[in-house]
């Protein structure tokens, strides 16, 4: 079968697998109150990863799929940025005793808007509530149109050690088309300072399936990011989902690729990274040889979470600011979305979480089976059930369902074993959809598999 003909075949909604269940099948059950219960049950010496979602921006970019709130004035970002402050407060004092973190991670929204003070602030108060385990990684996301030299250089004191870059794209009919303008010497600019300022672990975001991108076009995109020696880059496909984010009406649909040139852009800038001596990394994402990502691969202790594939192993990663999503031991939780409301819960004194879902050990077993072939491209299931107290066996209904997989040439099966191959790399979504017993494929809340 060709790649258009698999391109037609497999154009299904389907998860990201960031994490299993997916956010989708969170609901109200799992609150406030079981939240802190499910805190005051972790054992003091877990490792925690520690996440901040900075929930607002300057100017609104038509792509974005994420929780977030424009505003030109600082005011409400200063009012937000103490309604987090307060709840780390509270979250740390539910906690057992003072814990440590490996992982400190800010998204959003966009960072770099707040003031460079702001910014030092919020993390020495983090620092002051948890300790920085030997060899933490603080990781910050970055928008270059409002990055300074002030905020890098505060990002360096305070012991930044990664920054995420995100590009897109770098052609000007692209950017116009999906309301972000940043010439590719501003950004160049900004990695200019963060290595002056010695943070040089940098990361860029790149996607294709954008309103007139074409597979010469982000070829050519992609050869001007990797000039500049990211140490690791995300690829990701646009998720064009109007009906969940309406400021995506305003993208040009009629300009958008089709599912088959989505897929050549997918394919030959994969290639192109490749050639250029990164490796592939999962599904999306590509990483010089010697960079702790492509070693975590290597070493089959690659993981998976909200922030995309990582090297994080910490069993809790605990959610600050308007909708940041936590996981725990025993399951998820999810902050109050809308700024107001999430802003009102803290100052009573109550965690803001509005949702959630409790794991159950066959939910356990089912995310350690998606988790690796998202990560690995590959399975045992004979060894990952037997972690679990189950057998492969219990999966043959599974099995049944991927012999269009298999006949396709996107699996290859050997008794309890699965490979997705290099053609299926592209559909490792569909094959761990087969084992996702929450799923009704093509929701329309789900984006493109490819």
């Amino acid at each position: 079968m060709t790649i258009q003909d698999l391109a037609a075949k497999y154009d299904l909604r389907l998860p990201r697998y960031t994490s299993y269940p997916t956010a989708p099948h969170f609901s109200p059950a799992v609150g406030p109150d079981t939240y802190k219960q499910w805190l005051g049950e972790l054992d003091p010496a877990t490792p925690l990863s520690l996440y901040t979602h900075i929930a607002y921006c300057e100017e609104m970019c038509w792509f974005c799929g994420c929780h977030t709130k424009i505003t030109k004035r600082y005011d409400p970002i200063a009012d937000y940025l103490d309604a987090v402050l307060t709840e780390i407060d509270m979250i740390a004092d539910l906690l057992p005793t003072r814990m440590g973190f490996k992982f400190m991670h800010f998204g959003g929204g966009s960072p770099t808007v707040l003031k460079a003070e702001d910014f030092s602030r919020l993390i020495r108060h983090l620092r002051s509530r948890f300790e920085m385990l030997d060899g933490a990684e603080i990781a910050v996301e970055m928008d270059p149109r409002t990055a300074t030299e002030d905020y890098v250089k505060a990002m360096a004191d305070v012991g930044v050690t990664r920054a995420s870059i995100g590009v897109q794209d770098f052609e000007a009919e692209v950017q116009e088309a999906v309301h972000r303008v940043q010439p590719y010497e501003m950004v160049a600019q900004v990695v200019d300072w963060l290595r002056k300022h010695g943070i040089t672990d940098i990361n860029m975001d790149l996607m294709y399936g954008l309103p007139f991108q074409t597979t010469a076009s982000i070829e050519k995109t992609i050869d001007r990011a990797l000039a500049l020696g990211p140490r690791r880059v995300s690829y990701f496909g646009y998720a064009h989902v109007p009906w969940m984010r309406t400021h995506m009406k305003m993208i040009p649909e009629q300009a958008l690729p089709s599912v088959t040139e989505r897929w050549s852009q997918y394919l030959n800038g994969s290639a192109r990274f490749v050639h250029n001596g990164y490796v592939a990394v999962g599904l999306d994402h590509f990483a010089a040889p010697d960079d702790e990502l492509a070693l975590a691969l290597n070493n089959q202790a690659l993981n998976r979470n909200f922030q995309g594939y990582t090297t994080d192993t910490a069993p809790a990663l605990i959610p600050f600011g308007a909708s940041g999503i936590g996981s725990l031991p025993q399951g998820y939780v999810g902050n109050q979305g809308e700024i107001g409301a999430y802003k009102r819960t803290v100052r009573a004194g109550t965690p803001p979480i509005t949702r959630g879902l409790a794991v159950s050990h066959e939910d356990k077993l089912r995310r350690a089976i998606i988790e690796r072939l998202m990560c690995d491209l590959s399975v045992d299931l004979e060894t990952v059930a037997a972690e679990y107290g189950a057998s492969a066996s219990d999966f043959e209904a599974e099995l049944a369902q991927l012999s269009d997989l298999e006949a396709d040439g996107v699996v290859i099966r050997d008794g309890a074993r699965l490979r997705v191959t290099d053609m299926g790399r592209p559909l490792v979504r569909a094959v761990c959809a087969k084992f996702d017993q929450y799923l009704n494929v093509g929701e329309k809340r789900h984006s493109q598999a490819v």
